[in-house]
């Protein structure tokens, strides 16, 4: 049995070519649109086996009769084992059948999402929960190498936007499915539901997922699109998972920029997520309704702020993800700082200025992926945006015990400092990739 699960998980050979420009024109497009919506609904179905603890947190705290001080440990744990889970499973990733190794990882946090409902004691909770964000870990690398593969540098950004919208929509899927079941069925089906969901969607994973063109015999993206196409290093040979991280990851200036780049970026994205609604009770005088209101239209504004950002630096920026985050955090900044000094009592300033906050964090949290791509190559995807996502809940866990530390000390007025200085910061990375994009792109310019 775990012969045939470690035959599955590699990655797969290239295949007999496909003969005839009609028929390749033709098998690509139905490919391209059957990865797009598979790894759409499984990245969404990743967030209903995870979000659903927030939901349930309420009744742990009043039933269970937990604190909030060990909730939180549990939450920054899990923080803190899934960002480096991103960046181990990302190294393994750039060398497994995305097919297979998504879905291995939606089967086992759905399993372990049962065993946290039969659970009780905060001890095994905190266990399953922890073995979880292992699990969830493998949902976003196998997506960064798909991608890259499916989808030629030219419109990179604007089909990972497309993708990045499941953010989203798994977000407010289980907002709405858990808000139903707790009330009517317990907290406990909050998390056998989204299981049996996850168990089947594991399953049409393999059946809609494949590896790369290559590997069912179609040509390689970019020769498909007519896009200069640029043999790497190590295209044709075998290098290990140790020479492609070091070579191409470690020692490369632009990762590492966008990286720290997406540090910041998070402290913002997290810290107006999850703080928004207790600064605007508490600063602004709205009720927690009219709070969660305003945050969803953060949250739905985000995903048009990708789609823009993705689009801009494909058709404006020719690839140069770098001045579509310079102008977004910029952007920013200004948001931020109007979204503080709103005077209380305008409610739909506030919201206007929430949007504006989502449509602006939401561009560059979803093009460092894509930057680190490009900067990286598509046989290192994975690995590139498992590093930045490392970085990225690193500042998400940095901005949880932040930001409480410097509200409780010196107000709201020391928070908003606090995120706007890290938006300034994530700028000034940013800007140091102003003029780069992928070596397909560098090419193709050149000729």
């Amino acid at each position: 049995m775990f012969d045939k699960i470690s035959r599955a998980l590699k990655a797969q050979p290239h295949a007999s070519p496909i003969q005839g420009p009609a028929e390749i024109k033709k098998t690509y497009r139905h490919y391209r649109i059957q990865m797009m919506y598979g790894m759409g609904i499984g990245y969404a179905v990743f967030y209903f086996l995870r979000k659903n603890f927030s939901m349930a947190m309420p009744v742990f705290l009043e039933d269970l009769h937990y604190t909030h001080a060990q909730l939180g440990m549990i939450l920054s744990l899990f923080s803190i084992i899934y960002g480096f889970g991103k960046f181990f499973n990302g190294i393994l990733a750039d060398r497994a059948n995305p097919r297979y190794f998504m879905a291995l990882g939606l089967m086992g946090s759905a399993v372990v999402n049962i065993f946290f409902g039969l659970s009780s004691s905060l001890t095994f909770l905190g266990i399953f929960w922890l073995c979880n964000a292992l699990f969830q870990s493998m949902g976003w690398p196998p997506c960064a190498r798909m991608l890259t593969h499916w989808y030629g540098p030219k419109e990179l950004g604007t089909m990972w936007g497309i993708w990045n919208a499941s953010h989203q929509i798994g977000g407010a899927g289980i907002l709405i499915l858990a808000g139903y079941l707790i009330p009517n069925y317990g907290w406990r089906s909050a998390f056998f539901v989204p299981a049996a969901i996850g168990m089947l969607t594991a399953f049409f994973l393999i059946n809609r997922l494949r590896d790369t063109p290559q590997s069912i015999g179609l040509p390689p993206i970019e020769e498909y699109r007519g896009e200069a196409h640029v043999t790497d290093a190590y295209e044709d040979t075998a290098l290990s998972s140790r020479e492609i991280l070091f070579k191409y990851v470690l020692k490369n200036k632009l990762i590492w920029l966008v990286s720290v780049a997406n540090f910041f970026v998070y402290i913002v994205r997290i810290g107006v997520l999850d703080w928004a609604p207790t600064f605007l009770v508490e600063a602004k005088g709205s009720s927690l309704v009219g709070a969660g209101v305003k945050v969803a239209g953060f949250e739905i504004s985000g995903i048009l702020g990708a789609l823009a950002a993705g689009w801009l630096s494909d058709k404006v920026f020719k690839g140069r993800r770098g001045p579509v985050n310079v102008l977004f955090m910029l952007a920013l900044i200004f948001a931020l700082f109007y979204f503080w000094k709103v005077p209380a009592g305008r409610p739909w300033m506030d919201a206007v200025c929430l949007i504006a906050v989502g449509f602006v964090v939401y561009g560059p949290q979803m093009l460092v992926g894509v930057a680190a791509a490009d900067f990286a190559s598509k046989k290192a995807a994975a690995t590139a945006t498992g590093m930045t996502g490392t970085f990225g809940y690193l500042g998400s866990t940095a901005c949880g015990i932040g930001t409480g530390l410097i509200v409780q000390r010196w107000g709201w007025d020391g928070g908003f400092v606090f995120f706007i200085a890290a938006a300034v910061i994530g700028t000034l990375c940013f800007l140091a990739t102003w003029k780069h994009r992928s070596a397909v792109l560098e090419a193709a310019h050149k000729n």
